[in-house]
């Protein structure tokens, strides 16, 4: 026997349904963080790549294997 059930309702219907907390003003509160953060470093591309540093695994290897695909897609087309 198989049962199919189709549930349609918004994203905030669901995560209140299944009682999830509401996250929305910590998320806000995070991209004012990060946007002041950018603003005082002054210069956006060096504050993107210090946080895709951050974020990168092997640090810098792995940044040079990222740039390296980037770079490769770059030049296809």
């Amino acid at each position: 026997m198989k049962i199919n059930v189709e549930v349609d309702c918004t994203p905030e219907e669901a995560r209140r349904a299944m009682g999830l907390p509401d996250l929305t003003p910590v998320h806000d509160r995070y991209i004012k963080m990060m946007t002041d953060a950018i603003e005082k470093q002054g210069n956006p591309e060096a504050a993107f790549e210090a946080m895709m540093k951050s974020w990168a695994p092997m640090g810098e290897a792995g940044m040079s294997l990222w740039r390296g695909m980037f770079d490769s897609m770059g030049k296809k087309g």
